[in-house]
């Protein structure tokens, strides 16, 4: 009995020091999350084939041929119908009456610590569901990704964890929605850490690693092992045809910039037009439907638009008219408010812009050429590497797709082409070009993004002193020989920051003591000085001090009142700082 006893001890204390493990942890942590992803995704799926199955009166991928049995005017209002229902449910339902996606997802890792709103988790996945549905030009792998951030993010936020490990999941389920989007977990692992995570330490490569394997089982045990296009396998017949692989990576430079300006200039342009918000998704609908009733080829997520043209079974000409109008339909349906990502969409260009310039090719130089459909393929990664800014995930999911190490080194070549240009011409991403038209950045690194998760309030002091407007000189000169920061803060009868007194602001009067009589605080201050609200970060403090070049900010309530609340220091600034690297780069290595 002694003996079971001290076995149970024993027992019990190995699981403790196995659960006080960080690394344990995550794993088990990134287990979980990589299902939760997994069974997302699927039930995401499988959400959107019942809305088709209401509006278009067909279920599936197969969209060009399944329309075609449908009555012209299913076509022609599934759209607008469908428009309008999610037209209403973002103005009515959603937070912030927008649908998000990856930016939304980038944001929260580069700004909040990973933490996402759940509600607008689920809520951007039924829009954008029912947007697919009806037959929106839109993706789906950006709201599955959003949906895998946001069940990761609340649970994060349940188990307390901190900044660094909430990121870490939100990789994970991010990992894990890619791997089963796309059968590839391995671009699932790089597209988490090259556009989420933000680096590559094994702290957060290992669970984001098991996350994406996760999902990728729970995706073929549910759907089999099947590749989300089907690729025949293809080889580079000749290293000659290399520069017409960069006239690819040309091309669709050319298609991604366009794409990218185009949707931000559209959304600008319907916002502006007369009518309610909710009312414009349905007329984007109509108009799509219109068209679709002659190309069926523009709706929904265009899988098999892809496919026929990977297998070349489209003419040049067909190429050419698909790719304008899956161009403007998909600018369309963005712009106008439907619930959508970019990657389907810039997949269909490229592989539509690869066909046609590889037919082009082929019928120049037939002994050269691989064919178009190889082509198309290099037009796939490399129009949705460039709109996407992630070149090294989309490299990785076409060498998952095709298995062919020859024709991934021409993919390279037309990504590599295609996001240079892209970063050139466009200075973005098309999520990061979303994040500025809010007045967000994240490109500054990770040293930014450190400072932007900070408040002022946790560093600032609160020793300051006031003096009203009519202080007489002499008690100000007397008080500046002995405040702790050497600077006094005028305030009105209300307590608002009326400016600044230094000893360098009194000049002469400093010394001269034949001013006592003449002058007053409301002579000698500084006015209108650089202060902050008490809701700016340190990266507005740390901007704003170099900009104004002083050694310290006042601290206001608001900007309005411009009621004092205190002060930081620049020095406190870089402390923090340096505090807040240094403990990410332990949690990196597993010391936190």
């Amino acid at each position: 009995m002694a003996q079971l006893s001290q076995n149970i001890r024993d027992a019990w204390q190995l699981a403790g020091r196995l659960l006080s493990h960080r690394q344990l942890v995550l794993f088990a942590l990134g287990l979980v999350i990589g299902a939760v992803a997994a069974g997302a995704a699927i039930a995401f799926r499988d959400v959107i084939g019942m809305i088709q199955w209401g509006a278009l009166g067909f279920s599936g991928e197969q969209v060009i041929s399944l329309s075609a049995a449908q009555p012209w005017w299913r076509i022609l209002l599934a759209p607008a119908l469908g428009g309008l229902a999610v037209g209403l449910f973002i103005h009515f339902v959603m937070p912030g009456r927008q649908p998000q996606g990856v930016a939304q997802v980038m944001e929260a890792a580069a700004l909040r610590g990973g933490r996402m709103d759940i509600k607008a988790g689920l809520g951007t996945a039924l829009a954008s569901a029912a947007s697919i549905g009806c037959g929106a030009s839109v993706g789906r792998e950006g709201p599955v990704v959003h949906l895998g951030a946001s069940l990761s993010s609340w649970l994060a936020a349940k188990l307390h964890l901190s900044r660094q490990l909430g990121l870490t999941l939100l990789g994970c389920g991010v990992a894990s929605a890619i791997a089963a989007s796309f059968n590839a977990p391995i671009a699932g692992v790089f597209f988490a850490l090259e556009v989420v995570v933000g680096h590559y330490a094994l702290s957060s490569f290992a669970p984001i690693v098991i996350a994406s394997v996760t999902g990728t089982i729970i995706s073929r045990l549910y759907y089999g092992n099947f590749p989300a296009f089907v690729v025949p396998q293809h080889s580079i017949v000749s290293f000659w045809e290399f520069p017409a692989f960069v006239l690819v990576g040309i091309a669709a430079a050319a298609i991604a910039c366009g794409f990218i300006k185009a949707t931000l200039a559209a959304q600008d342009r319907i916002t502006a037009l007369p009518g309610p918000a909710w009312v414009k998704p349905a007329m984007a609908g109509l108009v799509l439907g219109a068209v679709a009733l002659a190309f069926p080829h523009i709706l929904g997520v265009g899988y098999e638009t892809t496919d026929s043209a990977i297998a070349g079974k489209f003419a040049l000409g067909t190429l050419a008219i698909l790719l304008i109008l899956k161009f403007a339909a998909s600018v369309l349906c963005l712009g106008a408010g439907f619930g959508g990502g970019v990657f389907s969409p810039s997949l269909v260009m490229g592989a539509l812009a690869g066909g046609l310039i590889g037919g082009l090719a082929t019928l120049a130089f037939p002994e050269l050429s691989s064919g178009a459909s190889a082509y198309a393929i290099v037009g796939m990664g490399a129009v949705a590497g460039a709109v996407l800014g992630a070149p090294i995930s989309t490299i990785l999911i076409i060498f998952e797709l095709t298995s062919s190490f020859s024709l991934t080194i021409a993919v390279m070549v037309g990504v590599v082409i295609a996001s240079v240009i892209t970063q050139a011409a466009v200075g973005r991403s098309f999520f990061t070009a979303q994040l500025a038209r809010r007045g967000v950045r994240i490109d500054g690194g990770r040293e930014i993004s450190l400072l932007k998760a900070r408040k002022v309030t946790e560093i600032m002091a609160k020793d300051f002193e006031t003096v009203p407007r009519d202080h007489p000189l002499p008690r100000i000169r007397d008080r500046l020989r002995f405040v702790p920061n050497g600077e006094l803060f005028v305030t009105g009868e209300d307590g608002a920051l009326i400016g600044t007194i230094t000893l360098r602001d009194l000049s002469e009067a400093a010394f001269d003591t034949s001013y006592d009589n003449l002058l007053n605080a409301s002579d000698v201050l500084r006015r209108n000085p650089p202060v902050l609200s008490k809701d700016a970060n340190l990266e507005d403090a740390r901007r704003l001090l170099d900009e104004s070049h002083e050694d310290r900010l006042a601290v206001v309530e608001d900007l309005e009142t411009m009621t004092m609340v205190g002060y930081v220091r620049a020095q406190d600034v870089i402390h923090a700082y340096n505090r807040a690297l240094m403990q990410a780069r332990a949690e990196e290595r597993g010391e936190g």
